[in-house]
């Protein structure tokens, strides 16, 4: 029988948007995929294999190293099992990601770290003022935060369960408040009404102002783009230091065949989370997806300049 990703979601603790980020890697294929909907589906005995990999991510082993100890290697897992410190390290983690599930608070801080990396891609012309800031939108089970300014694109989901639902754009100037007070909070919940966003935290509270206009449908644009033809997993440190080390002010990545500003893309780089990133490409016109999967998706944008080095 088979099962949604949001059923194998909930019966192995990973994320759908992990869950799509591993099929894409290679690490669990959905057993079929509707060629209409692009829903994928799932075997039940999958399960297993799902709470594995998540196990392994939470102790941080490499993608590559992952696909090995699946396939027979296990010997790699020794390098990865410490005292039992590091255990209570983990377990840590996880009971922090439980409890996030269980109520409907979202740490503050993980909130603040998800502004810091959508908002470089927000528009800073002044000629659009919607565009200028955060795009917030709250659903039943998640937070997600996108900002545009026509050229780039970052979106990054938190998972969190969410009394209200809504979105709406919040001004550059109001998220840069909001990310002062976060740092000063545990956890918050938010809500939406007629006058904006409120941030509520364990004794405090904070109100966003928003944008009277629409928000351009970002969704519509990532699905307008061509197909991807090629897709490859980088460490995120290889390409930081790559971009760092580079001579001029391009950088070439040659698993890509792709050349970029370096300032584009360490800003694509640099605000990913997780120590692994898959690089998705069509062609040298179109903007490559950089996709991470770690506490909740992150997509951003980066256009190349070419496909040859300088």
């Amino acid at each position: 029988m088979l099962i949604t990703i949001g059923a194998l979601a909930r019966a192995s603790g990973v994320t759908p948007g992990a869950l799509r980020f591993y099929g894409d890697c290679g690490l669990l294929v959905p057993a079929e995929v509707d060629p209409v909907t692009g829903y994928r589906y799932y075997r039940e005995a999958q399960r297993e294999r799902a709470v594995l990999i998540r196990k392994l991510r939470e102790i941080d082993v490499p993608l590559e190293t992952v696909t090995r100890i699946l396939a027979g290697e296990t010997d790699l897992l020794d390098a990865h099992v410490g005292d039992l410190r590091r255990r209570a390290r983990t377990a840590a983690v996880a009971a922090r990601s439980i409890r996030r599930l269980l109520t409907p608070a979202l740490s503050a801080r993980d909130l603040a770290e998800a502004i810091d990396q959508v908002l470089p891609a927000a528009a800073s012309t002044g000629q659009i003022p919607v565009l200028e800031g955060v795009f917030l939108e709250l659903a039943a089970d998640a937070v997600t935060l996108t900002a545009t300014d026509r050229y780039r694109l970052s979106t990054r989901t938190l998972v969190a369960r969410q009394e209200s639902t809504g979105a709406a754009a919040v001004p550059r100037a109001e998220i840069a408040r909001a990310r002062t007070w976060l740092r000063a909070q545990d956890e918050v919940s938010l809500t939406l009404d007629d006058h904006g966003f409120l941030l509520t935290g364990k004794e405090d509270e904070h109100r966003c102002h928003i944008v009277d206009d629409e928000f351009p449908d970002y969704r519509l644009m990532l699905s307008a783009l061509t197909p991807r033809r090629k897709r490859v997993v980088e460490r995120r440190d290889t390409l930081l230091e790559a971009v760092e080390n580079a001579p001029g002010e391009r950088v070439h990545i040659g698993s890509l065949g792709l050349t970029f500003e370096r300032a584009t893309l360490r800003a694509a780089i640099s605000t990913a989370v997780g120590p692994d990133l898959l690089l998705e490409m069509s062609t040298p016109e179109e903007p490559v997806l950089v996709r991470s999967a770690t506490d909740g998706d992150l997509t951003t944008l980066a256009m190349p300049v070419g496909a040859l080095p300088d």
